[in-house]
């Protein structure tokens, strides 16, 4: 069963970060003047921690190539940090939902584990999305590959999909570098 009523235009954002009330006025801004309620959806994938620490550790040995890291993290430092990412991204989640909320939006969101662009694809689906938009910050290399969310979505959805880069205007995104910036609906 759909989470908006059939009058409703559902617009699922996938975010990598928390936007800001700039952010949320721009993305608002889209759909003014449109007939209906319009109901964003927000996705934000959970950091991952295993990820984290390998990250943190490959950063302690780096002065040491040759050397591994000889300190197991135990179970309860492991859940520690697990705990930090679940509860920082809630935060972030629960900013950019008051942003939205604050411009004048009807907004809801959930803090998704499953891969970013498979979340995408089954909320859109469970809400019966018109659009999907992706704001994440720059990523030249994966954007120049075609392996960044916005190229995995543009493949797999049959919506419009809309990749604006967080913290930027649309003037500032129109006048960006190659690939940066609005791009396709």
């Amino acid at each position: 069963m759909s989470e908006n009523s059939t009058e409703d235009y559902a617009v699922v954002l996938l975010i990598e970060q928390a936007l800001t009330a700039q952010d949320a006025a721009q993305v608002h801004s889209l759909h003014e003047g449109l007939d209906g309620p319009v109901v964003y959806h927000v996705l934000l994938p959970l950091e991952d921690a295993a990820t984290r620490v390998e990250s943190a550790m490959g950063s302690l040995t780096a002065g040491d190539m040759l050397a591994t890291p000889t300190m197991p993290m135990s179970e309860a430092d492991l859940e520690a940090v697990r705990k930090d990412c679940q509860d920082r991204s809630t935060a972030e989640l629960d900013q950019t939902l008051a942003a939205l909320r604050a411009s004048g939006a009807t907004a809801r969101g959930e803090v998704v584990t499953d891969p970013p662009i498979d979340a995408l694809a089954a909320k859109v689906t469970e809400v019966d999305g018109r659009e999907a938009i992706i704001l994440t910050r720059p990523h030249v290399v994966a954007e120049f590959f075609h392996v960044d969310w916005t190229s995995k979505a543009r493949r797999r959805l049959g919506v419009p999909i809309l990749h604006l880069l967080e913290h930027e205007t649309f003037d500032e995104q129109a006048e960006g570098y190659g690939n940066e910036g609005i791009t396709g609906l």
